[in-house]
């Protein structure tokens, strides 16, 4: 039996798809080391997509990067040979799992800078039901651990999406979407997901689940990878501007699957 067939029965399915989230332990196990060493080669040679998250009045470092697995060999493995596409596949209740991109995400200790709550599904275009992120720690999270609003996914209107690094509208109307939610300041109205976390644990969770990540005041780093899928039922849609990742040239059309060349079948 397969490691994402062991973890990933019919109890994690039916709260993955009521809650938006769920938290499975020792998925990517076996798969630190190599994660560690594609992080590494990342900030060694970022991406055109690097992005450096602190400002002046903030503590510490916050980098991000994505798009770079078909030029990191250790990245392209963990896509291609890892737990990530079947398990994918076994959450989102999809024949396929599609392939949407990576993301890095490492806080230096010391770091003030909070992940802001956001959704992933209004910064790209890519809508539909089966869709899913997984957020994997290499380094143990007790106090910088992934959170998100419980049944998020549910809402019927998007959060409206903003620049990480000054907070500024992502798209210009407004109306369009809900205002960002702070459960922080309206604890009764949210209730929130968050877990402990071991290297190699992963939490998946919806394109529309909301979340954002505490600062890193620790002594420790705060190292992460991030993969997104997309199910059978993915498909093309335009936004009201550039979108994140912007994907150039992609020439797709509105309700078209994702091109497979670009976005590449791993399961199904």
């Amino acid at each position: 039996m397969s490691i994402a067939k062991k973890l990933i029965g019919e109890p994690q399915i039916t709260a993955y798809a009521r809650d938006g989230a769920v938290h499975i332990p020792g998925l990517f196990a076996e798969w630190v080391d190599k994660i560690a060493a594609g992080i590494e080669h990342n900030m060694r040679a970022p991406g055109p997509y690097a992005a450096e998250n602190v400002t002046d009045s903030d503590s510490g470092r916050f980098f991000d990067d994505y798009c770079n697995w078909d030029r990191i060999p250790e990245f392209k493995d963990i896509v291609k040979h890892s737990p990530a596409a079947e398990a994918a596949a076994r959450i989102m209740r999809s024949k396929s799992a599609q392939f949407f991109h990576d993301h890095v995400l490492v806080k230096e200790p010391g770091t003030s800078k909070p992940t802001p709550w956001h959704q992933d599904a209004p910064y790209y275009f890519v809508d539909g039901r089966q869709t899913v992120s997984f957020w994997i720690p290499i380094d143990p999270v007790k106090d910088t651990s992934l959170r998100l609003i419980k049944a998020s996914n549910l809402w019927d209107k998007m959060v409206l999406p903003v620049r990480w690094l000054n907070n500024d509208n992502f798209y210009p109307d407004r109306e369009a979407y809900l205002p960002v939610p702070d459960p922080d300041q309206d604890p009764y109205k949210f209730e929130t997901l968050e877990w402990q976390m071991e290297p190699g644990d992963a939490v998946l969770f919806d394109f529309r689940t909301v979340h954002g990540a505490r600062a890193n005041m620790t002594d420790q780093r705060r190292r992460a990878l991030s993969l997104r899928w997309v199910g059978d039922d993915a498909h093309y849609v335009a936004r009201p501007g550039k979108t994140s990742p912007p994907y150039p040239g992609h020439d797709m059309t509105a309700g078209q699957r994702l091109r497979e060349d670009w976005f590449p079948v791993i399961w199904g």
